[in-house]
C-alpha cells in the first residue's frame, strides 16, 4: 500500500524550474538587445509615415521600370503594368519588414484608357504606435 503524505518536493522542483527558465529568458533577451538585432529601426517614432512616403515616392518609377521590361518582351501595355504592380506587392511587404513597419498594397486597380494605363492602390502602413492608409495613383504610358 501506498502511503500518501503531503510532500512539497514537487512544488519546490517546479518553482526552481520556473526561476531557471525566467533567468535564461532574461539573459537571451539581453543578449539579443546587446547584439543589436532586436529591431533595425526604432518603431517608437514616425517610421510608418516615413516608410509610406518612401513607397509613395518610388512606386510609380519602379512600376514603370518593371513594366517596360515585360512590354519589351512582348506583353501588352496593360498586362505589363498589371504584372509589375502585383510583383511589387511582395517587395513592399519585404521593405516594411526591414524597416520594422507593416506595409501592404491593398485594392490594386489597373485600368487602361486611350493608351494610358492608370494605377491606383491603397497603401496601408502600421507600426506599434500608429496606423495610416494612403491612396497612391499614377499613370504610365509605355509607348513614349
Amino acid at each position: 500500500m501506498r502511503n500518501s503524505s503531503k510532500d512539497e518536493r514537487g512544488q519546490m522542483l517546479l518553482a526552481t524550474g520556473v526561476v531557471l527558465m525566467m533567468s535564461l529568458l532574461s539573459m537571451a533577451i539581453f543578449g539579443v538587445k546587446m547584439a543589436g538585432i532586436s529591431m533595425p529601426y526604432d518603431t517608437a517614432g514616425d517610421d510608418s509615415i516615413q516608410a509610406s512616403g518612401d513607397i509613395a515616392e518610388t512606386l510609380p518609377s519602379l512600376t514603370e521600370a518593371r513594366a517596360q521590361v515585360w512590354y519589351d518582351a512582348g506583353l501588352s501595355e496593360f498586362e505589363s503594368v498589371d504584372k509589375s504592380i502585383n510583383s511589387l506587392h511582395d517587395d513592399v511587404l519585404h521593405h516594411g519588414e526591414l524597416r520594422g513597419v507593416e506595409l501592404k498594397l491593398l485594392n490594386i486597380t489597373v485600368v487602361e484608357l486611350d493608351g494610358v494605363v492608370s494605377v491606383s492602390a491603397e497603401l496601408g502602413a502600421a507600426d506599434r504606435n500608429s496606423m495610416l492608409t494612403r491612396i497612391i495613383s499614377f499613370e504610365i504610358d509605355l509607348d513614349d
